[in-house]
């Protein structure tokens, strides 16, 4: 069960859009936000001179979504200087540091490979990443503490907009009061479920091996995103169909139902539970409670 905390951002210039400093309750640890541009006139911060872990941002080159890159530096700032120059995807970067002193070169090159594969695992953003780091040798003490730094990393992270290492959690942590919901077409069946992290669709869910015309030429973020899914092998073909492999969480039951489906679809009324009621009458029923 994981336990309540609390971050202070401090937004160091006055621009909420600028630099900031994020620091965690009870925490040696903190992030330091910024967008591109800023990066000339800020890496003479001490934050940047010290050991971290980074995260850069930037647009899909099909325009739908973003993609990410991982990396670490011993210090940071020669790391983001080179990649202010030689990478042009990324448009907003992350960092953690902690005390001086507190971490050294295996501890950021292992908290870079155990994100890599977080991400690899999650499947919920495009990595940039070209290879994964191998994990660096750690003592049995150090191994623990930076996995403690790594749980401490990953519970601010979705707090700060990103959600490339959440792995969709089991249908027990479901938002209360929801329920297993069916969405049946085409001689297809999935089953799904509202959660604080989307619409959740679970594994073993059938999905449309085609999808129509109008979808090909209107919904070109769902196609691409259906493609992800293919090459990400969380849609795996199986006879006349596609299987999840996993459970995945979508952004709204919509685009989970046309994934399902194939085609333009509502979640609302084509997610429908064991009576038949569908999820806009459920939602409705319990707005009124």
């Amino acid at each position: 069960m994981t336990s309540p905390f609390s971050l202070r951002i401090f937004v160091a210039n006055g621009d909420p859009d600028g630099l900031r400093i994020v620091e965690r309750s009870n925490w040696i640890g903190k992030a330091i936000v910024f967008p591109r541009p800023l990066l000339p006139t800020i890496k003479q911060r001490e934050e940047f001179a010290q050991t971290g872990v980074y995260l850069l941002l930037g647009p899909r080159p099909d325009g739908d979504g973003e993609m990410i890159y991982i990396g670490e530096g011993d210090p940071v700032k020669p790391r983001l200087e080179n990649h202010f120059s030689n990478k042009d995807f990324w448009t907003r970067a992350v960092f953690f540091v902690a005390g001086s002193g507190q971490l050294n070169k295996a501890h950021v090159q292992f908290l870079e490979s155990q994100l890599i594969e977080r991400a690899k695992d999650a499947k919920r953003m495009r990595l940039e990443n070209i290879k994964s780091e191998n994990e660096p040798t750690l003592s049995e003490a150090d191994r623990a503490d930076m996995l403690v730094f790594l749980d401490h990393m990953l519970s601010m992270l979705p707090v700060l907009g990103i959600s490339a290492f959440e792995l969709t959690r089991a249908s027990d942590n479901r938002i209360a009061g929801t329920t297993l919901l069916n969405c049946v077409g085409k001689g297809l069946k999935a089953q799904g479920y509202e959660s604080n992290q989307g619409f959740v669709v679970k594994a073993n869910s059938q999905a449309s091996d085609e999808i129509t015309t109008s979808m090909q030429q209107q919904m070109h973020g769902i196609v691409d995103l259906r493609q992800d899914l293919i090459d990400s092998e969380v849609l795996k073909r199986v006879g006349d169909s596609y299987i999840f492999k996993q459970d995945y969480s979508f952004s709204s039951p919509s685009t989970a139902a046309a994934i399902v489906l194939g085609r333009s679809a509502n979640g609302r009324t084509e997610w429908k539970d064991g009576n038949g009621r569908t999820l806009k009458e459920i939602q409705t029923q319990q707005a009124t409670l």
